[in-house]
């Protein structure tokens, strides 16, 4: 019988390893330092992987999570969250024992925390290149060249460079489309390098997105780079075009509760607080929330081998949408895969992974 009874996040431990080796390798060939972020896996286990293809800087989106790799041996950690003075026990905690980065974008913050900091913290200023999320704007030189100014009377807020996420290529298709929103945004942070060059020669940049450093292959002028869902990728980021099936190294394995033939549907137990309720615009115009395939006994997916998409998620179901020709070869009690919409926010919500050899990795709790 299938060890498996509810829904488990199956990894492939071998795919994420390629997916780590192939990114490091990428970022080699631009000659920028690989600084990724960890937000995606937040596995003590699957850090160390990262440490042996030399990784040695990471990026985390919290204070928690910086605690929680800080306790693992690293030492040199920038936080990707815009920082306020209601951080600063958590900068003080953290900067007392590693080197930290955080990221700023106001001036009120900066005077408050360079008052009540114990120890120097490298500062990234957030710009914003066109994603339009947070940060600031990249042309706006007038508020740049303020915030700039207060750094250069801070002794405890060490000035580093600019940080920014281009995370609106996470709705490109394409690479065509990956190049409308890349060539822009490169071009803004290589102009703040030039704006600002006699004032911070050693003024560094930071890039960081998924599909952009998966396919990309035009950079030159960033420092460092900061993908994270490249661990794993995901269903979103195949149709984007960052990477094939076969390089998802996960998949959601869940137990068939019920087929419906009369109306085409297989009922799962996989559900909203599994899988998260994101979703895909499929280019028939159906939503997806999950691509369905095959998981055999040894928990290994073929991506060939097809079921269907789930089609709607409530809390602990997941209701699937497949050929009629596939209801004549599954059975309650079945165990289906889910290649996931989000894998971030789906190892977020099941906080441990299952690797094909039948080990279990844990996560930050």
């Amino acid at each position: 019988m299938h060890p498996i009874a509810e829904p488990s996040l199956l990894l492939n431990t071998s795919i994420c390893k390629a997916n780590i080796t192939k990114m490091a390798a990428r970022i080699r060939g631009w000659q920028g330092d690989f600084r990724p972020h960890f937000k995606t896996h937040q596995s003590a286990k699957i850090g160390q992987w990262f440490r042996d293809a030399g990784v040695e800087r990471i990026t985390v989106s919290s204070f928690k999570m910086a605690h929680y790799f800080a306790q693992h041996g690293w030492k040199d950690i920038t936080v990707a969250l815009t920082c306020t003075p209601i951080h600063t026990a958590a900068i003080n905690q953290l900067a007392a024992t590693i080197n930290l980065n955080i990221l700023i974008e106001d001036v009120a913050s900066i005077q408050a925390l360079e008052d009540h900091l114990e120890n120097p913290v490298g500062v990234f200023i957030k710009a914003d290149t066109g994603y339009n999320r947070t940060g600031i704007d990249a042309e706006d030189f007038i508020t740049l060249k303020k915030i700039l100014a207060h750094l250069k009377d801070t002794k405890k807020l060490i000035f580093i460079g600019f940080l920014t996420h281009a995370g609106n290529t996470y709705h490109a298709r394409n690479m065509a489309q990956i190049k409308k929103v890349v060539d822009p945004a490169l071009e803004k942070m290589l102009a703040l390098k030039t704006f600002l060059r006699k004032e911070f020669p050693l003024m560094e940049l930071s890039w960081g997105d998924t599909p952009s450093c998966s396919i990309y292959n035009d950079f030159y002028g960033i420092n460092e780079y900061r993908p994270g869902n490249f661990v794993f990728y995901d269903y979103t980021q195949v149709q984007i075009g960052s990477c094939s099936m076969n390089d998802v190294a996960v998949c959601m394995a869940a137990p068939v509760l019920a087929t419906h033939p009369q109306r085409n549907e297989i009922v799962v137990h996989a559900g909203a607080i599994h899988l998260s309720k994101e979703y895909i615009q499929l280019p028939n115009g159906n939503i997806s929330y999950g691509k369905v395939v095959k998981i055999n006994h040894a928990l290994e997916w073929d991506t060939h081998d097809i079921i269907g998409e789930v089609k709607s998620l409530s809390q602990e179901h997941g209701v699937i949408s497949a050929n009629k020709k596939i209801f004549a070869h599954i059975q309650p009690g079945d165990i289906l895969g889910i290649i996931p919409v989000h894998s971030c926010l789906t190892a977020h919500l099941m906080k441990h992974f299952l690797t094909t050899e039948g080990n279990f990795i844990e996560m930050m709790k």
